[in-house]
């Protein structure tokens, strides 16, 4: 073993109790305690001789064996083992003592004078001779060589107004000659003032930060109490009108069975009278018929004037049926019930949701900080209070069947499926030349415009990427530009798709979105309020972006397709 094997690094003496680490260096046990009670404020534990660092503090390893004995074996040549170690030594974030020879003892005190730190047993002679009387001590403050001028070596004493910089005596020969000098003192006295008026604004401020975060705190109880007793309350009354819309059920019904049961009787009784008066016309039918054979003069005549007399007497009342007698006003009564009802909830979950809107629970006045993005530019991005569906059932309500159109789409764009479907090849297409195309970018548009209403549409998309949008009709066909470019001009809004994130562009304002992956998107447009949503298509349908814009004209849904990708028209 040799001797640096012997000898603990801490310590840098004889090992005693050795243990060792995980990466295979040893110290005493309670060297390597010591020093890594140090660490355990920061939470990394280095080792002290490799410096590999350790998120969790290792559990040492004692040392057995051969090692033990050779330790035995040689502790009986060797003097009495010396007393424990002196902790007070400089560790790694420690100032070390300049005049120590050897493992350094941390520093207590600085010379401003000598420019030197000094442990409690070198700094005694600053303390005992009058040589040192003069000498100025601070609290060890690291980082020494910022006391010292750069170009003349002499500690820093004076304070250069001119210049805002800390210099030597010898600097005001030459390079601060005629400046305004004061002693660093001086200055630092000056600077301590406005230190303490700093001080006390900033106070000032974390009293104001304290008394607005209870304030807020207050007003966040209060909102969720609020809540929750609107949410008691709502749920209270729509119960109430659930069960007034199942009385009106009730009645509904109630008013077409008893209406069915009374006109079902009335039939019913018609019927048997029908059937009996049938019946009594079949026998006297069968009456006549045996009278016309009778050979007996007499009897012939004498019957005839009887059965005429009593047919000639006896009228029967005609039964008129109403062939178009049907319950269908009841069932438009119904309909009409339900579509006044469903527009006044609709305008006064409106009204609700304006008023609501437009009440600012808090907000942060950044009116001093400069925006990115232009106030008049940044609409677009605001949450808009629109009353859309929520399930796919109702968007599929304003659902719409969109065509490609061939005479826009780029030449290496294959349309497929009755033009339902766009993906990008390698090859041109066999297209006709024609002004509507566009000449340089993967994009196509769909032969229908949307305008003045509402519309739904879904796209599957697949492959490395693609982007879903609308545009108007005066759109650049030629070039690069962003002019053509879906979502990257004023005449545009786009959702570009990928396997892991979204993006919002409009007039080359882009905005990232973390949503999860969806292979299927939903586009609901309402063109006179001026919304564009997209959604990840599902039973409860999630919002991807909504964008809020002022459509001056029709717009026509868009693609544009990257290598690899398709887009595809679900038939809704």
């Amino acid at each position: 073993m040799s001797s640096d094997q012997d000898n603990c690094y801490l310590c840098k003496e004889y090992l005693r109790d050795p243990v060792s680490i995980p990466c295979g260096h040893i110290f005493c046990s309670i060297c390597l305690k010591t020093y890594w009670d140090h660490a355990d404020s920061t939470g990394s534990y280095l080792c002290p001789q490799c410096r590999v660092t350790y998120n969790k503090r290792p559990t040492p390893r004692r040392i057995g064996g051969s090692r033990r004995s050779t330790v035995q074996q040689n502790s009986e040549s060797l003097p009495p083992p010396p007393p424990s170690p002196d902790y007070n030594y400089a560790g790694p974030q420690d100032v070390g003592c300049d005049i120590c020879i050897g493992k350094k003892h941390k520093a207590i005190k600085t010379c401003l004078m000598c420019l030197a730190s000094y442990c409690e047993k070198h700094l005694k002679p600053h303390f005992e001779s009058a040589t040192f009387k003069r000498h100025k001590l601070v609290d060890e403050i690291g980082h020494l060589d910022r006391q010292i001028c750069p170009q003349h070596q002499k500690g820093l004493e004076l304070f250069c107004r001119t210049d805002q910089m800390c210099i030597c005596v010898l600097c005001t020969v030459k390079e601060h000659k005629g400046h305004d000098l004061v002693s660093a003192e001086q200055e630092r006295a000056e600077e301590q003032q406005r230190l303490g008026a700093t001080q006390a604004e900033i106070q000032e401020k974390i009293h104001d930060r304290l008394k607005q975060m209870e304030e807020l705190k207050q007003a966040v109880d209060s909102l969720k109490s609020s809540a929750q007793r609107a949410l008691q309350e709502c749920e209270k009354m729509f119960g109430d009108m659930m069960r007034s819309i199942e009385r009106m059920q009730q009645e509904m019904t109630k008013l077409i069975s008893t209406n069915k049961r009374a006109a079902l009787s009335n039939s019913e009784g018609h019927m048997e009278r029908l059937t009996n008066e049938i019946a009594d016309l079949k026998r006297r039918d069968n009456e006549i018929t045996q009278l016309s054979r009778t050979e007996d003069h007499i009897h012939f005549i004498q019957s005839y004037h009887m059965l005429i007399a009593q047919t000639e007497a006896e009228e029967l009342p005609t039964v008129s049926v109403n062939p178009y007698f049907t319950f269908t006003p009841v069932t438009k009564a119904v309909s009409e019930m339900k579509q006044h009802l469903n527009e006044l909830s609709n305008d006064e979950l409106t009204k609700v949701a304006k008023t609501v809107n437009k009440m600012t629970f808090c907000e942060l006045d950044e009116s001093k900080k400069r925006r990115s993005i232009k106030s008049e530019e940044a609409v677009m991005y605001k949450a808009v209070p629109v009353q859309e569906p929520q399930y796919r059932e109702d968007f599929l309500k304003y659902a719409c069947q969109l065509t490609l159109d061939p005479n826009t789409a780029y030449r290496q764009l294959y349309l497929s499926r009755g033009n339902k479907k766009a993906a990008l090849k390698r090859d041109p297409q066999s297209y006709s030349d024609h002004a509507a195309r566009f000449d340089s970018l993967p994009q196509v548009l769909c032969k229908e415009p949307f305008s003045g209403g509402t519309y739904y549409f879904e796209v599957d998309w697949s492959g490395e990427g693609a982007a879903i949008g609308v545009t108007y009709k005066g759109i650049k066909r030629v070039g690069y530009g962003d002019g053509c470019r879906i979502g990257y001009n004023r005449k545009s809004w786009s959702l570009f798709c990928s396997d892991s994130s979204y993006s919002a562009r409009h007039n080359k304002d882009q905005i990232e979105i973390n949503k999860p992956y969806s292979s299927r998107i939903g586009v609901f447009l309402d063109h006179a309020v001026g919304t564009l949503s997209f959604y990840a298509v599902g039973e409860s349908m999630s919002l991807i972006h909504r964008f809020k814009a002022s459509f001056s004209e029709a717009v026509y849904p868009g693609f544009w397709v990257w290598y690899e990708s398709a887009i595809n028209i679900v038939q809704l």
